[in-house]
């Protein structure tokens, strides 16, 4: 690709170190963060056409307009710099954690001689324990008032001298163990403590043994209401300890499992928290900017932000997929273990593949939980609609939205998408896909005007049918949308406002151009964009409409791909035609072979040589 004379001669003087680089928009926001060991063959490589095989980077690289970057010392230390900078310019071509919030822990105050027990959305450094995170304050009070009845600490703002007159209410209620008037001492005390932080951790057994034996000797002490206070805790615990699954055997290393489930846009990853060969707990995130990543960079990606929040590092991690960049992911996280070691494991059958799969399948269920709330909540949809009809001026609140999207390879088996949404639930029985046939190369432009001619000509068609008795008519075409949504800017709305007025369409029906940076929704005779509010349910209807017509031209290209035998990712890269890529197939096995592979050995391989190696390395890096 031709690249603009000022970043040409930025390229030109990007340094071979390893470090962070920063993208920036002609606004001089940073647009996408990486990091690189070799930073002059990463950033250059985006510029080269193989560098661009994925839609979402070919619309990274077209917006960029400058480009920094930090050199550091380590590898480590770039992956560091990198979160870091994520974090704190919030990328938009960036994989990130949604909303980028910060979720509740519960935390034991240890640095206190009598320690409370708190909801806090901050983890310092200041001697306190802290357990989590969980995906919502409900769920914390929730499990915090269980544990009260059988952990009754403390909640006042006392200071405890143990020679107060009166205790609280709480005490008489049996939801505290009141060292305020001395009916406990601080040992003690802190015992009780101990005893939650390590049912917090799912290590129960100890506890009720321990408890089982109290409640023993105050009953042959005579103390029977001591005994009975005792028993209720029995009670509690144990109904508590008969949900949590026992998954592996009790002496089994602490681990957490992770999966994911994915939609066009979004992916919901799944975090499976084992404690003492229990299953005590699980709570699910969801990752945005995840389309065109393949499944193992989401993955790496979440482990980053989410290790870097969490308080507390287990010794095991089992991961559904390889990451690239396991080492040095695994020495980071040695790091905030103290210098103890992380195992990351893939496993590949037996329990803990179970395990994997258990924890994907929760991910799909929640991720089809929330999108189903959604198209079942009417008065959210019926909100959408008329955020629509009011921001885009539409003469009325949009029945029927049709969506068009356009997928191609190089102008090879290109498809276009039409889905339709009825009162904003997809109508899925009136998608429709186009193979297109009249455009030669790569021009998604004239693609989108095939397509838009085929859909109103059957629209013609259905029209001139109507009159003639038995004749059948497809009641997708049959119908008009009271809204039309083209996924592009104002290029792509030109073709389209062209065809709406070839077949007088242009005054009947309301057209827009979605463009994804931003969001940016563009308007026919209209120089300025329309933003919608970022958490506008308009803007959802919206962003959904558009990732389906995505969804469902990228599935239908794959098809046709599929068909013409062009699926191999090496069809992109320059020199590598259908005789290499078969010897390089069948030399190495697969892509991510070839992938690990190096220039040397690639440059040894049949049919190779070490400018084609050069190109191959930096096409699949």
């Amino acid at each position: 690709m031709e690249v603009p004379e000022k970043l040409q001669a930025i390229l030109d003087t990007v340094p071979t170190k390893t470090g962070c680089y920063l993208m920036k928009n002609e606004a001089g926001e940073v647009i996408y963060v990486g990091k690189a060991v070799n930073l002059r063959h990463r950033v250059r490589s985006y510029f080269h056409a193989g560098g661009q095989e994925h839609p979402r980077t070919r619309q990274l690289v077209k917006r960029i307009a400058d480009i920094e970057w930090i050199v550091v010392g380590s590898e480590l230390e770039a992956l560091i710099l990198e979160m870091n900078l994520i974090k704190k310019h919030k990328p938009y071509y960036n994989v990130r954690l949604k909303d980028d919030k910060r979720y509740p822990y519960i935390k034991i105050h240890w640095a206190e001689p009598f320690p409370k027990v708190t909801v806090t959305r901050r983890v310092v450094d200041d001697g306190g324990q802290y357990f989590g995170p969980y995906t919502g304050v409900w769920a914390v009070h929730q499990t915090l008032d269980v544990l009260r009845r059988i952990f009754p600490y403390l909640t006042c703002n006392r200071t405890i001298t143990g020679t107060d007159k009166r205790a609280c209410l709480y005490y008489d209620i049996k939801l505290c163990i009141a060292p305020c008037i001395g009916a406990s001492n601080q040992d003690e005390y802190r015992q009780m403590i101990q005893g939650l932080a390590d049912f917090l951790r799912g290590r129960s057994e100890g506890i009720i043994s321990r408890l089982q034996t109290e409640m023993q000797q105050a009953s042959q002490e005579l103390r029977f209401e001591q005994a009975a206070v005792l028993r209720d805790q029995l009670d509690a615990i144990q109904q508590i300890v008969a949900r949590q699954k026992i998954v592996l055997s009790s002496d089994y290393v602490d681990t957490d499992v992770i999966a994911m489930a994915r939609s066009e846009r979004e992916a919901c990853v799944q975090v499976f928290f084992i404690r003492g060969g229990k299953l005590i707990g699980r709570e699910y995130f969801l990752m945005e900017g995840t389309d065109d990543n393949p499944d193992a960079n989401v993955i790496a990606e979440f482990v980053k932000q989410f290790y870097d929040q969490t308080p507390t590092v287990p010794p095991q991690v089992l991961l559904p997929h390889e990451v690239e960049e396991a080492q040095i992911i695994r020495q980071w996280l040695n790091s905030r273990r103290g210098g103890k070691k992380v195992k990351i494991n893939i496993p590949k059958r037996g329990q803990k593949r179970e395990l994997i799969q258990m924890a994907a399948e929760n991910a799909a269920d929640t991720l089809t939980a929330l999108q189903a709330q959604w198209e079942a909540d009417e008065h959210r949809q019926t909100q959408a609609l008329t955020e629509l009809h009011e921001a885009l001026d539409l003469p009325r609140a949009p029945k029927r939205i049709e969506c068009y999207d356009i997928s191609t390879t190089q102008g090879v088996a290109t498809v276009g998408s039409m889905v339709v949404f009825d009162q904003g639930v997809p109508n899925k029985g009136h998608y429709r896909r186009f193979n297109i046939r009249s455009v030669i190369g790569p021009d998604d432009f004239a693609s989108m005007e095939e397509m838009l001619r085929r859909r109103f000509k059957r629209w013609q068609s259905a029209q001139e049918s109507a009159d003639t008795p038995g004749k059948k008519t497809d009641a997708s075409f049959s119908a008009l949308p009271d809204l039309i949504i083209i996924d592009g800017g104002k290029g792509q709305l030109s073709r389209a406002t062209t065809v709406l007025d070839e077949f007088g369409l242009c005054d009947v029906i309301p057209v827009v151009g979605l463009a994804k940076r931003e969001e940016e929704i563009f308007v026919p005779n209209k120089s300025k964009s329309i933003l919608l509010p970022r958490k506008s349910e308009g803007l959802y209807l919206v962003q959904r409409i558009r990732d389906e017509a995505h969804r469902f031209a990228i599935t239908a290209h794959r098809k046709q791909r599929s068909k013409l035998g062009i699926t191999s990712q090496l069809d992109a890269i320059p020199g590598i035609g259908p005789a290499r890529r078969k010897a390089l197939l069948s030399h190495f096995g697969s892509i991510e072979a070839i992938r690990r592979a190096s220039e040397d050995e690639l440059a040894a391989a049949p049919k190779m040589n070490v400018n084609t190696a050069v190109a191959v390395k930096e096409h699949l890096r």
